[in-house]
């Protein structure tokens, strides 16, 4: 009895070593990325909260310091404690979704999109006019873009990179979804595709 439930622990531990893997991946992306959002936005307000917009690459890149009370492009300025709600919720729904990760692709996507959400949900959180009410700092500005910050690329790479991985049939635990007209058996090229996903 014991020798077959020692069996079966060793048969899993594979797995699990995947799943620490990519947990680890997903936690460091995320912390990543939040440290440097936060960092940034130190920064940005020690700096250029009392300039005029400052040009790094002429008609290209500027940093300009503004306060966003809204979502992303400055929509819903007032239902700032909604956005709050729904950031917070978003972090949630990632952190439980990861636990189950066996895919190098979505823990690098996941960890952008959690670290991007948390570093707004800060803001929100602890800058005035108040718990829940507060402004999101921005102060990178790109022709015809509106001005966002180092979560925010991170929610969109992550998210690009999520519809990409879904695109490609890599589902969270590492397997690869087919069509319903392909054959079940998978092909050289797939499963190295589930390997590197």
């Amino acid at each position: 009895m014991q020798a077959a439930r020692g069996a079966a622990v060793a048969a899993k531990s594979p797995a699990q070593r995947t799943v620490r893997a990519r947990t680890g991946l997903f936690a460091g992306i995320a912390v990543s990325v939040l440290v440097l959002d936060v960092v940034t936005k130190l920064v940005a307000v020690s700096q250029l909260a009392h300039r005029d917009r400052v040009t790094l690459v002429p008609h290209a890149l500027w940093l300009t310091f503004t306060r966003n009370a809204g979502a992303a492009f400055s929509v819903g300025t007032g239902a700032t404690v909604v956005f709050t709600a729904v950031a917070a919720g978003v972090v949630v729904v990632i952190v439980r979704t990861a636990r189950s990760l066996r895919s190098a692709g979505w823990a690098v996507s996941l960890g952008l999109l959690l670290g991007g959400a948390l570093g707004n949900l800060s803001d929100r959180v602890f800058r005035s006019p108040g718990v829940f009410r507060g402004h999101v700092i921005d102060w990178i500005e790109l022709p015809h873009w509106p001005v966002f910050n180092i979560a925010d690329s991170g929610i969109v790479i992550g998210g690009v990179l999520a519809v990409l991985l879904a695109l490609r049939g890599i589902e969270m635990d590492g397997s690869h979804h087919r069509g319903e007209g392909s054959s079940a058996e998978p092909g050289p090229s797939d499963s190295a595709a589930s390997a590197d996903g």
